[in-house]
């Protein structure tokens, strides 16, 4: 059995501040101390702890090591900050390479878990070289060092999982995420519907919608679990095509309570679409960043979840859109908006270290978390869907996560990399953080419908949520009954779908669904486009 026992003390603890790295010294009791900082790693059985205390510096990284060696061959697969981009993989050992909040080692007969709980104070990667395993957890606020003062961070519980032969990677995978959270939160029933924003892109109304609404309704079974229709975005006043607050309705879009009441009169249930951090109407300084914090000549206004008044307007625009009747509150764009950068751009630095939130002694994983906790209790009974949100701090928060980067209405190469690599890759995370949802299928003209057509069947077989974006253009017989055969599947409890080749592809094409194995063909007679 080839694994590494870290549920124990570390062999090196550093931590970095602004202004210095300092090697800790090993002391009594599972202490690490020098210059008055103490870092705290106390094993248990089945977890270990980790707490920090810095009474006058202000820190900005720790790292944690523990010297062993995996086998030869053994493979690994780690986690992203945020959504999947297609990259998710299994890869041999690559030292440099941060794996965001877990991973799993596999060594031909066993698969290893190795990771930190859901709800981490601390944004925490790991690395694998030939040497050890180094936990990395960075407490910066913003970018620059917190000051914790005089309290204790309970920085993150690390956990692992030993693996059982005869268990496949993926069943050793989910059981693993099942460790790691401790309360997940999932919808009381499947989650299906549709989105227009894969053939719309903003140019919409409330009449499009009304009309979508029709034939979603049409093509869903005739049973207590309705399907959502999402108002995307373009419904609300702003400035560019993704705008913020305030939510008011645009020309198109005259009447937004009245739209959810239409919505319901169809047989639909109405969610909506919201940018919870950007404001484009006059707010007092003291809530919003510096405009060039990231870029230069910037006019966003971005508000700052550190500040008590602005979680207070989070909370008042997530009940304006509740009490207005939508029963699910799609949040976008929160990650970008906080740290300037997608999570592909983040590696092991989740944000510049240029700036800081307004209240320097919360870490960033704090002030996402108090931001998440905001929505979700301001919500009510409505179901939350964070997208562009981190799922590790959303676990047991959101019943829904998109767990993968926009699929397509326009190129089917982008669904094929962003949609199959995060149901595949991010699917252990489905029932046990929340309903992992892999994004749309975009139904038009553009997208061949034989590629399309085994998109939409895999998705509504694997037991996640299903969202389509029907052009009408694109809707003849064959999408009509292909759509209706999708949600009537998609609308009841379904064993999760799981990729069978993942060990070997980005992209799996054979899959379990449903107790059978079946294959897609993702790629067509032209292949990946390289670009």
């Amino acid at each position: 059995m080839s694994r590494v026992d870290i549920l124990r003390q570390p062999d090196f603890v550093r931590v970095y501040t602004d202004t210095e790295s300092v090697v800790l010294d090993k002391g009594p009791s599972g202490s690490w101390r020098k210059n008055g900082v103490e870092v705290t790693i106390q094993p248990g059985k089945d977890h270990l702890p980790v707490t920090l205390s810095a009474p006058r510096t202000a820190l900005k990284r720790i790292q944690i090591r523990w010297r062993g060696a995996f086998g030869s061959g053994t493979r690994f697969l780690g986690d992203h900050w945020e959504r999947g981009y297609g990259d998710l993989a299994w890869r041999g050992m690559a030292p440099q390479r941060p794996m965001p909040w877990y991973f799993l080692a596999f060594d031909g007969k066993a698969t290893h878990g190795y990771g930190v709980k859901t709800g981490a104070r601390a944004l925490c990667f790991w690395q694998v070289d030939s040497a050890g395993v180094s936990l990395w957890l960075d407490v910066r606020c913003g970018g620059r060092g917190v000051e914790l003062g005089n309290r204790v961070l309970e920085a993150a519980m690390v956990v692992t999982r030993t693996g059982e032969d005869g268990e496949s990677p993926f069943e050793a995978a989910r059981a693993f995420c099942g460790l790691l959270c401790d309360q997940p939160l999932m919808p009381a029933q499947p989650v299906y519907g549709s989105n227009n924003w894969y053939y719309s892109y903003g140019k919409s109304s409330h009449q499009q919608v009304i009309r979508d609404a029709q034939l979603t309704a049409e093509l869903s079974p005739a049973s207590v679990n309705r399907p959502f229709v999402v108002v995307d975005c373009a419904w609300q006043i702003g400035w560019d095509d993704c705008p913020g607050g305030p939510y008011i309705g645009n020309r198109l879009f005259p009447d937004m309570p009245g739209l959810a009441r239409a919505l319901k009169d169809v047989g639909v249930r109405p969610g909506i679409w919201m940018r919870p951090l950007r404001i484009d109407e006059r707010v007092p300084e003291s809530w919003i960043f510096p405009l060039d914090r990231f870029v230069k000549n910037s006019t966003e206004h971005v508000l700052d979840p550190s500040v008590p008044d602005v979680l207070a307007q989070v909370a008042h625009d997530i009940r304006t859109l509740t009490g207005w009747g939508y029963e699910l509150i799609k949040h976008d764009w929160t990650t970008w908006d906080l740290t300037g950068r997608w999570g592909f751009q983040m590696g092991a630095e989740f944000t510049p270290d240029t700036w800081c939130f307004a209240d320097r002694s919360q870490t960033t994983a704090e002030v996402v978390l108090d931001l998440y906790r905001t929505i979700r209790q301001a919500a009510g009974d409505a179901l939350i869907i964070g997208c562009n949100t981190i799922g590790h701090l959303g676990a047991g928060l959101f019943q829904l996560q998109r767990v993968g980067d926009d699929t397509s209405g326009m190129e089917w190469e982008r669904t094929r990399k962003m949609g199959v690599n995060s149901l595949a890759f991010r699917g252990p995370q489905h029932g046990t953080f929340f309903a992992a949802d892999a994004d749309c299928v975009g139904l038009t003209t553009r997208i061949p419908w034989e590629l399309n057509r085994q998109w939409l069947d895999l998705l509504a077989r694997s037991g996640t949520p299903l969202f389509v974006s029907p052009d009408p253009k694109a809707i003849g017989p064959d999408q009509r009954s292909a759509l209706k055969q999708a949600f009537a599947l998609a609308a009841q409890e379904l064993p999760l779908g799981e990729p069978l080749d993942w060990l070997d592809t980005t992209c799996p094409s054979k899959w379990r669904l449903m107790g059978e194995v079946v294959s897609y063909d993702w790629f067509g007679d032209e292949g990946a486009w390289p670009f």
